[in-house]
C-alpha cells in the first residue's frame, strides 16, 4: 500500500464512522488553533452518514467554519431530498452554528454562471478540509472515470454522469430507478479537492471493495479516480470489514 494514505479498517460500520468523527475534530481543533476560521467540503451520500452522525459527540467551534459541499445533481426538484445540500442541511448543516453554509444550485439559469460563482467562493477560502467518500467506480465527487482529469483547470463544472455512477445512487438507495437519477451534476474538479490539507475519506460496504483495492494496485490514472488520493500527503481512508475485503495486506 502507499504510504501516502493511512489506512484504518473497523469492524462496523459505527466504529469506522466514530473514528472518523474523532479524528476529524482533532484536525479542526487544530487548523483553529492558528487560524480565525477554516473551510471544510462535505460529501452528500448515504456512506457519510455514521461519520456524520458521531459528530455530535464533539464539541466542535463551528462558528469558525464555512462550509461547502462537492457536488449537485442538475435539474432535481429544489426540494429533493436526494438532492446533495437538502441531505447537508438535514444531517449537518442545519445542526450547527455554522459560520457561513455555501450551497451548490443545481436548478441555476445558467449553470456555467453557477460553476463560477462557487469558484469564486472557493477561492475566496482555500479549502483546509475535504469529508469525501469513494464511488464504485472509483469516482471522487462526481469525477467519473469519462469526465475525471487531474490537471483539471477548473475548479467546479459540469458533467454528465456515468451508467455506473447512476446505478449507484439506487443501490444506494436514493432513487428507485436509473430513469429516476438524473444524467447531468456540478462537481469539484480532482485538483480543487486535492488541494485540502486534510482529506477524510469514509468508504463503508461490500460494494466499494473493488473500488477501494483499485485504489492501490492500479496505475494513477483517471480511469481510477481515487488512485490520485495516493498523491496527496495527508488523507486517512476509513473502511469498514466489507469495503477492506478486497485488500492484500
Amino acid at each position: 500500500m502507499n504510504n501516502h494514505i493511512d489506512v484504518r479498517i473497523y469492524e462496523s460500520r459505527k466504529g469506522m464512522g466514530a473514528a472518523a468523527a474523532e479524528r476529524f475534530a482533532r484536525e479542526v481543533d487544530r487548523l483553529l488553533q492558528f487560524k480565525e476560521e477554516i473551510n471544510i467540503v462535505f460529501a452528500a451520500a448515504p456512506s457519510q452518514n455514521e461519520f456524520l452522525h458521531y459528530l455530535f459527540e464533539h464539541n466542535l467551534k463551528w462558528h469558525r467554519i464555512n462550509a461547502f459541499h462537492m457536488d449537485e445533481y442538475i435539474g432535481l426538484p429544489a426540494d429533493a431530498p436526494q438532492g446533495f445540500g437538502n441531505f447537508l442541511k438535514e444531517r449537518l448543516f442545519s445542526k450547527y452554528n455554522f459560520k457561513s453554509v455555501h450551497y451548490l444550485n443545481g436548478n441555476a439559469a445558467d449553470i456555467q454562471s453557477e460553476c463560477l460563482r462557487y469558484t469564486g467562493l472557493l477561492e475566496s477560502h482555500p479549502v483546509d478540509i475535504v469529508c469525501m467518500g469513494i464511488g464504485e467506480n472509483g469516482h471522487l465527487a462526481f469525477n467519473d472515470p469519462p469526465v475525471a482529469d487531474f490537471e483539471d483547470t477548473a475548479t467546479v463544472k459540469m458533467v454528465f454522469l456515468d451508467q455506473a455512477c447512476r446505478l449507484q445512487q439506487v443501490n444506494d438507495g436514493c432513487f428507485q430507478h436509473i430513469d429516476q437519477v438524473p444524467v447531468s451534476a456540478l462537481t469539484l474538479t480532482i485538483p480543487a479537492l486535492m488541494k485540502a490539507q486534510f482529506i477524510s475519506c469514509v468508504v463503508p460496504g461490500s460494494t466499494k471493495a473493488r473500488a477501494v483495492r483499485n485504489t492501490f494496485e492500479q496505475e494513477v490514472c483517471s480511469e481510477y479516480p481515487s488512485t490520485i488520493l495516493t498523491r496527496h500527503d495527508n488523507v486517512v481512508l476509513y473502511l469498514d470489514f466489507e469495503s477492506s475485503s478486497s485488500l492484500i495486506s
